[in-house]
């Protein structure tokens, strides 16, 4: 397993990344990357889908905590595992990290052979498990790709299906726009827009029938799924 894991460290000191780095490649682990900001972590784990994400809080550009959360909400992230690695050990940052889906939360400074044999824990539960929704006579098999309504199968277009995704996933909250966009982007739409999350809602509700109800415009904000 260590020589295929794909693990991705996000963390903004160059010294820890650094020993963060030899440690994983020195016990096996060789394919191993590092950035040092918030934001560049979540582009490259939608571009490269890592196994595992080291994450530490303190980050430039989106901390550790959003970060997290948009991991969580991604479809195409489902299979990511995160440990969270950081400076923070109040109990409410723990509570926080796990609350928002990381799978360990480590505290620095830390042991080196303790913090692999987390790592090698963390990989041996194997992918999240992808989540099927079911609400009203709608179900969403996030690993297969597919809905259906009242056992009739809905012919929902890729972005279509992971809007409707992770607003199941958030059923009861209401999502923002840019959060929708955040959570459902992928690398070759850089043109996409909040105005798009609005024509793609729409098309949803279309294709959702009856179901289109359930799916409550918050004026101004974004989108929720009614509980």
């Amino acid at each position: 397993m260590d020589d295929i894991a794909r693990i991705l460290i996000v963390e903004d000191d160059a010294t820890i990344r650094t020993i963060l780095e030899m440690a994983l490649l020195g016990a096996g682990f060789r394919h191993v990357n590092s950035v040092a900001r918030g934001d560049e972590g979540l582009a490259e784990a939608r571009r490269s889908r890592p196994d595992l994400v080291l994450l530490d809080i303190m980050l430039p550009g989106l901390d550790g905590f959003t970060v997290c959360s948009r991991i969580r909400e991604a479809p195409s992230l489902a299979a990511t595992r995160v440990i969270m690695l950081t400076a923070r050990t109040q109990r409410e940052d723990i509570v926080r990290g796990l609350n928002c889906g990381a799978d360990d939360y480590v505290t620095k400074p830390f042991d080196r052979e303790v913090l692999l044999a987390r790592v090698r824990a963390v990989l041996r539960r194997g992918p999240v498990a992808t989540a099927e929704h079911d609400f009203d006579g709608l179900s969403i098999d996030e690993e297969n790709h597919t809905a259906t309504l009242d056992g009739e199968a809905l012919k929902l277009a890729p972005g279509e299906f992971r809007i409707l995704v992770s607003l199941a996933r958030n059923k009861g909250r209401v999502l923002a726009r840019q959060r929708i966009l955040d959570a459902v982007l992928k690398d070759d739409e850089k043109s996409v827009t909040e105005r798009t999350v609005d024509v793609q809602i729409a098309n949803l509700r279309r294709k959702l029938g009856r179901w289109a109800d359930h799916v409550e415009t918050i004026r101004g904000v974004g989108y929720r799924i009614k509980a």
